[in-house]
């Protein structure tokens, strides 16, 4: 009896140590928590400027939503010690950047700071203090990196400032879009001996040497050492790559692999908003087959963190100038909706990066608009018509896949009537973001057809009242678009901004209206 008793008490013992791991088994398939250690969140500040209230109630949310980490693209609302010429008009204070990162280190967030450090550079050379630097004398978007002594001393100074200020691991030094490698003669002479990668991989060595010393890790976007490996190895091998996909095949800059088996560490970053994303039109499809997609690549490719981008613009610029090419002013070629509308995309991504099994997108959206706005089945289907409806834009008069404009018009109209019907029982305003985003692409489809008239063949002087008078209905909306555009947006950018925002959205409409004002 005692010996049957000590078998029994051995069989229940490994039932025991076994369903445990029976369960896991089962229950591993649906959920991964664990799969990034950086579950981040990129803000893009270089335009739409969120004050700094606004920055702590967002930074609020997104801990709640699982993120961990912050990149914070300032740009030139950095408030720097030694280089202020670099600052715009919306710059933070020092004391509002500590605030900032100490509201995130209560929160469980670091803050990692990034600096770009070879492409994007327009806002530091726009300024003559730093025309030394420029690659080209007009194309102001890249430094020249053979300008080794003068880099070293800027990006030196820049980034031990910014490690004043963030405790985070990390510091990001852009280097993505160096279109311009190997322009210069000087570069182009070192690019004919030694090759684009060596020209880009000493500079970026350089950059990310300074990051070392100051304790901490260098970040650099992947697209350009992908394009161009064969120096990559001369990199520190602390060096982190972010490889950014925004719905593309994978692998779309190059071997991913080729540099993992070389020791580095990759990210990898979807967006919420990127090309071609305008005031007018968002690829919301897009976006969540970008989550859909990539995220469970990046598990597979075993990528140790994902870093959500959320482009406010595309970085390209148009510039009035001075002789010598001077810049007198800059403004963006492209803006997107202000983030305060996206927060749908956000939800998705901590959806995304909790569940093990590809987003469910039209899942996800139905329960969204159920849960978080308190729709019935009926209205759930209007929400989702207006995020899968095709936000094509217009070119040279027409939409190049979806026929003409009015055909486009008719479509969408039937779009924007039903989600200006629904009327939610709960977070009203945020709804009213997608309520004003239907009426301003339907606002740029109007205007878009008067713009195709007046450019048409049969366009005639005889016409011209005509299309005053539209444009003068074109103008009246656009003050009630305004209006509502600064009513949702209020406290989340800076008032002045609000108003620069609307002036350029409605431009090309005066502009126009000006024209034809003088063949009356």
């Amino acid at each position: 009896m005692r010996s049957k008793h000590i078998l029994y008490s051995i069989a229940v013992w490994l039932v025991l140590l076994v369903m445990p791991l029976h369960f896991q088994a089962q229950t591993s398939g649906n959920k991964r928590t664990d799969d990034f250690a950086i579950k981040g969140f990129h803000i893009d500040l270089r335009i739409q400027v969120m004050t700094p209230q606004a920055l702590k109630d967002f930074v609020t949310e997104l801990s709640g939503f699982g993120i961990n980490t912050l990149v914070m693209e300032w740009e030139g609302t950095y408030p720097f010690k030694n280089h202020a010429t670099i600052s715009n008009k919306y710059s933070y204070t020092r004391e509002e950047i500590k605030d900032f990162v100490a509201h995130c280190d209560s929160l469980g967030i670091q803050v990692v700071p990034l600096q770009q450090s070879l492409g994007h550079v327009e806002y530091i050379l726009r300024n003559p203090r730093y025309s030394l630097l420029k690659e080209d004398r007009k194309d102001i978007s890249q430094l020249c990196p053979m300008q080794v002594e003068a880099n070293i001393e800027l990006f030196s100074d820049l980034l031990a400032d910014l490690s004043e200020t963030h405790n985070s691991d990390y510091i990001h030094l852009g280097g993505d879009e160096t279109y311009l490698l190997g322009h210069c003669s000087f570069c182009k002479k070192k690019v004919e001996e030694e090759g684009k990668s060596k020209l880009f991989v000493d500079h970026m060595k350089m950059v990310a040497e300074a990051v070392i010393a100051l304790g901490k890790k260098p970040i650099i976007w992947a697209d350009i050492i992908l394009k161009y490996p064969e120096a990559a190895a001369e990199l520190p091998e602390e060096t982190i790559f972010i490889d950014w996909n925004y719905g593309w095949k994978t692998n779309h800059f190059g071997d991913v692999a080729g540099l993992q088996e070389l020791g580095f560490t990759f990210w990898g970053s979807p967006a919420i908003r990127s090309h071609p994303d305008n005031w007018y039109g968002t690829g919301w499809m897009a976006h969540f087959k970008n989550q859909r997609d990539f995220i469970p690549y990046a598990r597979e490719a075993n990528y140790k963190g994902l870093v959500m981008t959320s482009w406010s613009t595309s970085g390209v610029y148009g510039f009035t100038w001075d002789v010598g090419y001077d810049v007198m002013d800059m403004v963006q070629m492209r803006n997107t909706y202000p983030m305060a509308g996206f927060r749908i995309l956000i939800a998705s991504y901590a959806h995304a990066l909790k569940t093990d099994e590809p987003l469910d997108i039209e899942a996800f959206v139905r329960d969204y608009g159920k849960k978080r706005f308190g729709l019935n089945r009926a209205d759930s289907q209007k929400l989702w018509d207006f995020f899968s409806a095709n936000p094509e834009p217009i070119t040279n008069g027409k939409a190049s896949k979806s026929g003409s404009i009015e055909e486009v018009k008719e479509r969408y109209g039937k779009i924007r009537e039903a989600i200006s019907s629904v009327t939610p029982s709960k977070n009203i305003r945020e709804f009213g973001h997608f309520k004003l985003m239907a009426d301003l692409r339907m606002h740029y489809l109007d205007f878009k057809n008067i713009e195709a008239r007046y450019n048409s063949k049969g366009f005639s002087v005889v016409d011209t009242p005509e299309l005053l008078k539209a444009l003068d209905q074109v103008l009246k909306d656009a003050k009630d678009l305004d209006k509502r555009f600064i009513d949702l947006n209020k406290g989340f950018l800076y008032d002045a901004e609000l108003q620069e925002q609307n002036a350029l959205r409605v431009e090309p409409v005066k502009g126009l209206y000006d024209r034809l004002a003088k063949l009356k």
